[in-house]
């Protein structure tokens, strides 16, 4: 089955492409080519990019601390575990307090190493990281991958709090929905959302053997998701046609 994910508002469309980041490094870090660990750098580099909403660690502190409020509204409740739910409010409280002590924006101490942000200004520019253009940096990929892996390892630790708050949160938010069967009636489905509750994130599997690629929109009052199909130069088109799929709401 293949997940989409569609977020509903701003600061969780932010959280899931920091979090698409994050995924990435982790795979680019313990490999051992100087050309994934090129990679790596400037996927670092887009971290702090999109990190760079001057509230972003604002609103990761007020969604931790809403969440504690949440799980201690559930104490007491005979359904509940207690012993599960201190372990999962322990965990927010060292995300909060990990994330709080971290100093101004992600990678902010990064931005003091000149050499780093002299690979960061030409990293964008195609082929602007050649030997000739930083023949310290060409040095530094020529060096032992061990060597290069510490060195990316201690840069991406500035960014570990950042990187716990994003994981924490958006496993509570995805555990909150139940998934449903659905269908989509010539490859069209939509859905009204109740009034006065509030969803944030939209997931949906499909079954690969369909070839059938959604297109979904959404927001407060309805979502909608319409089927499409590849053509073999790669344009989409509709699918007029009835398939099902797994719709959670979260």
């Amino acid at each position: 089955m293949i997940r989409y994910e569609y977020p509903f508002n701003e600061s969780i469309r932010t959280m899931l492409r920091l979090e698409h980041l994050f995924d990435r490094l982790g795979q680019l870090m313990p490999r051992e080519a100087a050309v994934d660990h090129h990679f790596a750098l400037a996927t670092l580099f887009e971290i702090m990019d999109v990190s760079s909403r001057a509230d972003l660690k604002s609103d990761l502190l007020k969604e931790l601390e809403r969440q504690k409020a949440v799980l201690n509204g559930f104490r007491g409740n005979p359904s509940i575990q207690e012993e599960v739910l201190d372990q999962v409010i322990g965990r927010i409280e060292h995300a909060f307090q990990a994330l709080n002590q971290a100093p101004g924006k992600a990678g902010q101490s990064l931005t003091t190493n000149e050499w780093l942000m002299s690979i960061r200004s030409r990293i964008s520019i195609p082929g602007g990281t050649c030997e000739f253009d930083l023949p310290a940096y060409y040095a530094w990929q020529q060096s032992a991958p061990e060597r290069r892996r510490a060195d990316l390892q201690h840069w991406v630790a500035t960014l570990a709090p950042f990187a716990e708050a994003l994981q924490l949160l958006l496993g509570l938010l995805r555990d909150s929905g139940i998934p449903h069967k659905v269908y989509a009636q010539q490859g069209q489905y939509q859905q009204s959302l109740p009034a006065g509750k509030t969803y944030q994130l939209l997931r949906m599997r499909i079954d690969p053997s369909l070839g059938l690629i959604p297109e979904i929109s959404g927001h407060r009052l309805m979502v909608s998701i319409r089927l499409m199909r590849q053509e073999p130069d790669g344009r989409l088109r509709p699918a007029n046609e009835d398939a099902s799929f797994e719709l959670t709401l979260c």
